[in-house]
């Protein structure tokens, strides 16, 4: 039997006697979820094209993320916190019915979104054949090769300077757990303030001149964060940060939408995001490692700080490789090579300037 949330409160809870048990399932459920998450987001993205039009997608993606942003950060945690107040189990049984309910929603979609195959190719494939195709597409691509790898650095430099933030805002910036909740609600306001306005930046400056912002805003935005000892800056440098990451995800998820082919879509994303995703845990390796071994040599304050300085450089860095690689130049290439793209998107691509 768990205990109650007043027991715990008061410290008098006791363990429970399959408290084995509970561990396993907890971590299973955690496993299974994390699974269904992927599928979900590759599913999402690879259907989003079908149901939008190209011209359409960067305000129909952005509109998603603001979404997803308000419903994880803002919409979620109170929720949660008021029906752990009632029962432990009560949030588990609302999240399994509102996963119901998704998948209803999913349903009432209507349409065939199955990729488009090539008749004369021969049926009988395996799924290591498929993934190879979809890992030679993408590398062989030259604009999308580039903004993986730049995806993949993006994530593990943010990964490195913010594994230790828990012990840098506690131990730098003096803040409790409470206070600590709030500087991590700056991550969603500028979340959800970059959904709105994603479109609306592309369309006046260019993707690839909004893809050079936000690494250089993203790399500027940690230095300010290693320097600095007052919370409320953190919580703007935080929110810019990540009206900036939205800016990254909006143009570059459209990108992959408008210019895969669409029986590739699904693989090349899914080892795209995998580029992308499977750099993080060695970002916080790295992270770790390099407070634990600066600590001696410059103390414990700056070996908190100087990850987010390792990233910024790095970021920088990452500017220069990507400069000739992500430009509009490249990005209306591409347009132009690939048969699904409207000529008007083309047209409109190649007067950007970056």
């Amino acid at each position: 039997e768990l205990a109650s949330p007043d027991a715990i409160a008061n410290g008098t809870a006791g363990v429970p006697s399959n408290s084995a048990f509970l561990l396993f399932v907890i971590y299973a459920a955690a496993f299974l979820l994390g699974i269904a998450e992927v599928l979900r987001d590759n599913s999402a993205q690879t259907l989003l094209p079908s149901i939008v039009s190209s011209d359409n997608l960067e305000r129909a993606n952005g509109r998603l993320w603001g979404a997803e942003v308000v419903m994880n950060s803002f919409a979620g945690p109170p929720a949660a916190g008021f029906l752990l107040a009632v029962a432990f189990a009560l949030p588990f049984f609302v999240d399994a019915g509102t996963f119901a309910v998704a998948a209803a929603l999913v349903f009432l979609i209507a349409g065939d979104f199955r990729p488009k195959i090539d008749t004369d190719a021969p049926r009988q494939r395996n799924f290591k054949e498929e993934l190879k195709e979809g890992v030679r597409w993408l590398w062989g691509h030259k604009l999308f090769r580039p903004m993986a790898i730049a995806l993949g650095v993006v994530n593990a430099t943010a990964m490195l300077a913010l594994s230790t933030s828990v012990l840098f805002a506690q131990e730098v910036l003096g803040l409790d757990a409470t206070q600590f909740g709030l500087l991590l609600t700056a991550s969603a306001a500028g979340g959800v303030i970059g959904s709105l306005i994603a479109d609306r930046v592309t369309k006046k400056i260019g993707q690839g001149a909004a893809l050079f912002a936000a690494i250089l805003i993203f790399a500027a935005t940690l230095v300010v964060i290693g320097l600095a000892s007052s919370a409320i800056l953190v919580w703007v440098m935080f929110a810019v940060q990540s009206i900036f990451v939205v800016l990254w995800n909006v143009i570059t998820v459209s990108l992959r939408q408008s210019l895969i082919p669409d029986n590739l879509l699904g693989r090349v994303n899914s080892v795209y995001r995998f580029l992308g995703w499977g750099m993080m845990p060695i970002g916080s390796t790295l992270g770790g490692l390099i407070v634990a071994a600066m600590e001696p040599v410059a103390g414990r304050e700056w070996a908190l700080r100087i990850p987010f300085f390792v990233a910024a450089a790095i970021n920088v860095l990452l500017y220069v490789y990507t400069l000739p690689r992500l430009n509009s130049a490249r990005i209306a290439e591409a347009r132009q090579s690939s048969p699904d793209v409207p000529e008007s998107s083309v047209d409109e691509t190649s007067s950007e300037e970056s």
